[in-house]
C-alpha cells in the first residue's frame, strides 16, 4: 500500500499549534518562539511531513529552482565542470532550492525558454565567452543571474570566478624566482581559444604579461587532449626551444600526458623541466611527481555564485565583480 501524504493540518494538531504557525515556521516570514518552533519541527520530523512544492510555489510566486546553464562544448573538461555543477547543487539545497541543469549549447534560446515558462527563479551561467551572446539577454530578463566567468564587458552583470590572469602571472613569478629564463604555457585546446572563452584567454594574457615583466623568454601554445597530440606538441616545443626549462599546464585533461611525454623524451621533472599546473588539488597531488599547482576552487566558486544569486533574489545589493585570489601550492615538480 502507498503511504498517505501527511498534511499541514496534521502537523499543527500534533504540535498543538495553529496551521498558520506551522506555515510561519516553514517560511520564516514571522518570528516564532524557540519552544514553539522546536515543537513544530519535532512534529514535522515525527510525521514525515514534506511541504507541497506546487502549493508553496503558488503561495510564494517562486519555483524554488535555479537554472545552471552549462553547455557541454568541445574542448571542455567535463570532470572539472561537474565539480562546479556539484558545488552549485549542494549550495542551492542549503537555500531550499533545486537545480535545473541545461547542458545543450542553445545560446539564448534555452534561457528564453526557461525564463518564459517560469520554471526557475534565477540563473547561474558557466563557460562564459569574452563576446558572449547570452549577455545582452541577461541584462533584459526579470530573473536575476550570476555568471561564473567574465565577459569582456561585464557592466550591469554579476560575475564570480578565480582571477585567472593573476593565476597565469603567479605561475610565471614562481618559475622566475627559481631562476628559469625560458618557459612555456600549454593551455586549453585550440577550440576553446577560438570561441574566446574567458578563463583560458585571461590565463594566457596573465602569463604573457608576467613573462615580459620578469624579462623572460616565453611562448604560449594551445594543447589538445589526446596523448599523441600532447606528445607532438611537447616534442616540437623542445625542438624549437632547447633552453626551455619550465612548463605551465592549464589543461586538466592533458596534465598526465604532458608528464608522460616528458618521460619519453628523457626530460626529468623537476631536474630537467619544472612543471606547474592550474588545476584542482587532487589532480596535482595524484600526479607523479606531485605537481606544484594553482588551485581551481570549483567548490568555493559554486558556493559564491549561489550565495550571490540568492542575495539578488532577496533584493540585497551584491558586488558586480567577485575575483578569488589564486593560491599556489609548492610540491615536488618545481
Amino acid at each position: 500500500m502507498s503511504r498517505r501524504t501527511v498534511t499541514i493540518s496534521e502537523v499543527a494538531k500534533h504540535a498543538g499549534v495553529a496551521v498558520s504557525t506551522v506555515s510561519y515556521v516553514l517560511s520564516g516570514k514571522r518570528t516564532i518562539s524557540a519552544d514553539t518552533r522546536r515543537r513544530v519541527l519535532d512534529s514535522i520530523s515525527a510525521l514525515g511531513y514534506h511541504p507541497n512544492a506546487g502549493a508553496r510555489a503558488l503561495a510564494s510566486k517562486r519555483s524554488n529552482v535555479i537554472a545552471l546553464v552549462l553547455p557541454l562544448r568541445a574542448g571542455m573538461h567535463v570532470p572539472v565542470l561537474m565539480r562546479f555543477a556539484s558545488a552549485v547543487v549542494t549550495a542551492a539545497r542549503r537555500f531550499d532550492h533545486d537545480v535545473l541543469l541545461l547542458t545543450a549549447d542553445e545560446g539564448t534560446a534555452g534561457i528564453r525558454r526557461v525564463a518564459a515558462s517560469a520554471l526557475v527563479d534565477a540563473l547561474v551561467l558557466m563557460d562564459v565567452e569574452l563576446d558572449d551572446r547570452r549577455v545582452p539577454l541577461l541584462r533584459e530578463l526579470a530573473e536575476p543571474s550570476v555568471l561564473i566567468g567574465f565577459p569582456a564587458e561585464p557592466a550591469g552583470l554579476t560575475c564570480v570566478d578565480l582571477d585567472f590572469g593573476v593565476a597565469g602571472a603567479r605561475c610565471v613569478e614562481h618559475l622566475a624566482e627559481r631562476g628559469h629564463e625560458e618557459i612555456a604555457l600549454l593551455g586549453a585546446p585550440s577550440v576553446v581559444y577560438d570561441r574566446g572563452t574567458g578563463f583560458a584567454t585571461r590565463t594566457r594574457e596573465g602569463f604573457e604579461i608576467a613573462v615580459a615583466d620578469h624579462g623572460l623568454k616565453g611562448v604560449a601554445l594551445p594543447c589538445e587532449e589526446t596523448f599523441d597530440e600532447v606528445y607532438e606538441t611537447v616534442r616540437d616545443l623542445l625542438l624549437d626551444h632547447p633552453s626551455l626549462s619550465g612548463l605551465v599546464v592549464h589543461n586538466e585533461a592533458a596534465v598526465g600526458h604532458v608528464l608522460a611525454a616528458l618521460r619519453q623524451l628523457d626530460r626529468r621533472v623537476p631536474h630537467d623541466m619544472a612543471v606547474i599546473a592550474i588545476c584542482p588539488d587532487d589532480v596535482a597531488e595524484r600526479a607523479s611527481p606531485p605537481l606544484t599547482s594553482v588551485l581551481i576552487p570549483a567548490e568555493e566558486v559554486g558556493r559564491e555564485a549561489v550565495r550571490l544569486v540568492m542575495d539578488k533574489l532577496e533584493g540585497r545589493t551584491v558586488p558586480d565583480s567577485t575575483l578569488l585570489t589564486p593560491l599556489l601550492a609548492v610540491r615536488s615538480s618545481t
